[in-house]
């Protein structure tokens, strides 16, 4: 594993839409709903422009993204909330889980099941977020010295250079701010999220790692699961 990577967890949600992009659609399409809420005009609403952003790189229908917007109106629509909740995996691993649900008494559960059936546990509420920071994500497809220079005037805490472009980490307040100062500069966007990031990491090996991969993917197969971050290294 290579969760204190900035790239680790893009790698494995790139290969998750590809398998399953219905159940990432309505993934997205709660997180969405949950955004319009403060407004449904992207330009006044930075979540919701985030979201909109995470939809449009899921290359996510048109009218799947305006009924969700829509569901805001909608009084008949199950009322959706936002949660976190703390676990560990496999060799100690701390995991974090967002969820977007309009049901607590089935979405608990099920996390708990997908923990406890692929050798993890849910953890007490702040038992495992100290570990992490919540910090904004940017990946930006080009590389090079003056992109890294970019980055860090436009405000950016910390760039990676990978193989795959520029990891850019910002803090949460900043990222819609960095994001556009990328883009005014003509550089490409591919990812632009809130992400929890490890500031302390677990090495996970042998079996112990191929138990946490099997088991993020329980996390991921749950509908109301929106997010997976782990401390593995």
């Amino acid at each position: 594993m290579s969760g204190h990577s900035k790239w680790a967890t893009t790698k494995r949600q790139k290969a998750v839409v590809d398998a399953k992009r219905g159940a990432l659609f309505t993934k997205i399409a709660n997180q969405i709903a949950i955004a319009a809420r403060a407004g449904t005009d992207p330009n006044m609403n930075p979540s919701l422009a985030m979201m909109l952003e995470k939809a449009r790189q899921a290359n996510m229908p048109k009218a799947n993204i305006e009924r969700a917007i829509a569901r805001v109106s909608d009084k008949s629509a199950a009322a959706l909330t936002e949660d976190v909740y703390e676990g560990y995996g496999p060799g100690g691993v701390g995991i974090i889980i967002e969820v977007a649900t309009d049901n607590k008494k089935r979405t608990m559960p099920d996390v708990r099941n997908a923990l406890s059936k692929n050798g993890g546990r849910m953890a007490d509420p702040g038992s495992v977020m100290f570990q992490f920071a919540k910090k904004g994500f940017i990946e930006v497809a080009e590389r090079g010295e003056d992109n890294i220079m970019l980055a860090l005037d436009a405000g950016a805490e910390d760039v990676e250079e990978g193989e795959e472009g520029l990891g850019i980490i910002t803090d949460a307040s900043d990222l819609m701010k960095v994001r556009q100062a990328l883009l005014d500069g003509g550089l490409t966007v591919q990812v632009a999220e809130l992400r929890y990031l490890p500031t302390t990491t677990v090495a996970v090996e042998g079996d112990d790692a191929a138990k946490l991969e099997k088991l993020l993917d329980a996390l991921d197969d749950l509908d109301d699961v929106t997010a997976v971050h782990t401390n593995a290294e």
